[in-house]
């Protein structure tokens, strides 16, 4: 934000222009973004359905918030899998941005990677939390683990 609002300042006053502070300024914002991923999923501050959950009985709450855990991690290895193989073709191509600073794009595009390898740690540990209290909840109620 500092930097946008110096090249707003700039601009009015000098009439001058950085022209690489909307660059910088979305390398931030992805970097913020992506590496906030996996804190914000250990913190509970992503969106859930809690009518619905709250609805449920504690095993099939758990048992859905398993199932949506696996479901989350597989979608999480997708995109973690496309964004190396992006950093990698950044990487081995020589690709730069088409401005001033010809900043290599293999460096914004790393956070994009990075965040979804810490997200998808962040989900295996809390599906292995889930399963451990799945199985706790079977067996306060005496059913056996396999159903």
């Amino acid at each position: 934000m500092v930097l946008i609002a110096v090249d707003i300042v700039t601009r009015a006053v000098f009439n001058f222009s950085f022209e690489v502070s909307d660059e910088v300024g979305g390398f931030m914002l992805v970097v913020i973004c992506f590496l906030s991923l996996s804190p914000c999923h250990v913190n509970g501050s992503f969106h859930q359905v809690e009518f619905v959950q709250a609805q449920l009985p504690p095993r099939a709450r758990s048992l859905s918030q398993l199932v949506f855990g696996l479901l989350s991690l597989a979608a999480c290895g997708l995109l973690a899998w496309q964004f190396i193989r992006l950093e990698m073709s950044s990487w081995r191509f020589g690709d730069v941005t088409p401005s001033y600073l010809s900043t290599p794009l293999w460096l914004p595009r790393l956070p994009m990677a990075l965040g979804m390898i810490a997200l998808g740690f962040s989900l295996l540990r809390t599906i292995v939390a889930e399963a451990k209290r799945l199985r706790q909840l079977s067996a306060a109620r005496g059913v056996p683990n396999g159903s």
